[in-house]
């Protein structure tokens, strides 16, 4: 049976709170370590309680290290009239992250070697990194850097890179089980709203709504910097990755574009299945995605060691739209109403697993006379309505052995009205469920 998608309830209040919050944290300097990062992490306590970790600088995880410490006080280019020509105060992004103190005197030829711009997008500011090699550098719209004449210029960088931690922010909502469900989101960028202040802030409104509800999963929600972050949480809870049962990263999710999936390294994980069924039957215009090892910290939760059931949810895929990591992504880049979205979307796919199981048909031989109980037509129609069928595919299907996540798929039907026919089934005495022995008449 055919079935027409429905778009997902958007509350735009929510979206608007979503949008607010990434406004709140916009504007302060993250990095991998530090204290942008550690600022960003309070100001989330202020919405959801999370447990702050810090790992000392040369602490081994895994094949890495985690590396030192980098803050950054102020950043300029000075003219020979002592004119900021370059102000890190006017946007974090005009300093290459992770560059090293440097306080000198230069020509415009040297300042030219150290500059970094998008002549495509000439009014745009670039976002670089240097994390892993002593560099320095300055990040500036093409204009910028062509209307600067031949002069001697005053660079400074007050930063420092030294000893010190590197933090990350996990809370964990307990549920009926210690099987749980892996939410993830890198909390490292500077001034960039999709990538990821919109994951931040999905994952905190993802935590806020879950934890006035009743949960048969434990959800745990990393707020981490990417690549080492993810390294480093893995390196620390080999025992709780055990347990780890479904797992999503959130990223790039607040922009206009269509929703995209990216499976885990497993491909058929039922964390995979459910998101593909839940943007089929919401989000048509979806795209699903195959694993590869590229990519934002799904890499690292599916590298063959752990092997993770995690997949990555986005909008907008990293590197494929303009905007992304340039001074464009921005606040009016992203949709109070697509966080909203993502956000509904988020849910379903949750509360999917959530009520994802298998049933056993108490009455197997041939069909039950739904009639008689108040579950069918009284006149025995010839198109049955859709609640109908998903009745009829739930009792047909429930041998044990098939879930309703296998029954949607195999009947083409939305995951939810099969979950309320079950239920209905179920306080009707013709279903229970699958680990619950009973006699079969």
């Amino acid at each position: 049976m055919s079935t027409t998608a429905v778009a997902p309830v958007v509350d735009e209040d929510v979206g608007t709170a979503m949008h607010a919050l990434i406004a709140e944290l916009y504007p302060i300097c993250r990095s991998i370590t530090g204290d942008g990062l550690r600022e960003t992490l309070r100001r989330l306590e202020a919405y959801i309680p999370l447990t702050i970790h810090e790992v000392a600088s040369g602490t081994k995880v895994l094949d890495w290290t985690v590396p030192r410490e980098w803050n950054i006080r102020d950043a300029y280019v000075k003219n020979s009239r002592g004119e900021r020509v370059v102000d890190f105060r006017r946007s974090n992004l005009h300093v290459v992250n992770y560059s090293v103190p440097v306080r000198r005197t230069v020509s415009l030829a040297e300042l030219r070697a150290h500059c970094f711009t998008l002549p495509e997008h000439p009014d745009w500011i670039p976002y670089r990194t240097s994390y892993y090699e002593e560099a320095w550098g300055f990040c500036l719209t093409h204009r910028q850097l062509q209307a600067l004449p031949d002069d001697e210029y005053e660079v400074v960088i007050d930063s420092t890179l030294a000893p010190g931690h590197l933090t990350y922010g996990e809370l964990v909502l307990p549920g009926g089980t210690t099987d749980e469900i892996l939410v993830s989101c890198h909390a490292c960028h500077p001034s960039l709203c999709n990538d990821n202040l919109s994951g931040i802030s999905l994952a905190v409104s993802l935590a806020l709504r879950l934890k006035s509800l009743p949960r048969r999963y434990s959800y745990r929600f990393v707020f981490i910097p990417g690549t080492i972050g993810a390294i480093t949480w893995l390196s620390r809870n080999r025992e709780t990755t055990g347990r780890i049962r479904h797992g999503l990263v959130l990223t790039s999710i607040g922009d206009r574009g269509p929703f995209h999936y990216k499976k885990s390294r497993q491909d058929s994980a039922e964390v995979d299945r459910a998101a593909a069924h839940v943007l089929k039957h919401t989000a048509p215009a979806a795209t699903i995605l195959p694993f590869s090892p590229y990519g934002y910290d799904e890499r690292q939760y599916c590298s063959p060691g752990f092997n993770l059931p995690v997949g990555c949810l986005m909008r907008s895929v990293w590197g494929t739209f303009p905007e992304y990591h340039t001074s464009a992504d921005n606040l009016d880049f992203l949709s109070a109403e697509s966080l909203a979205e993502s956000l509904q979307v988020c849910a379903s796919i949750f509360e999917l697993l959530e009520n994802n199981r298998s049933y056993q048909n108490l009455s197997p031989f041939c069909e039950s006379q739904l009639g008689r109980r108040g579950l069918y037509h009284s006149t025995g129609g010839t198109s049955p309505e859709a609640e109908i069928n998903a009745r009829l595919w739930v009792l047909n299907m429930s041998d044990g052995q098939h879930s309703l996540l296998d029954i949607a798929e195999r009947s083409g039907l939305p995951f939810a009205i099969l979950n309320e026919a079950a239920g209905l089934l179920s306080r009707n005495g013709l279903l229970a469920p699958a680990d619950s022995p009973q006699d079969q008449t």
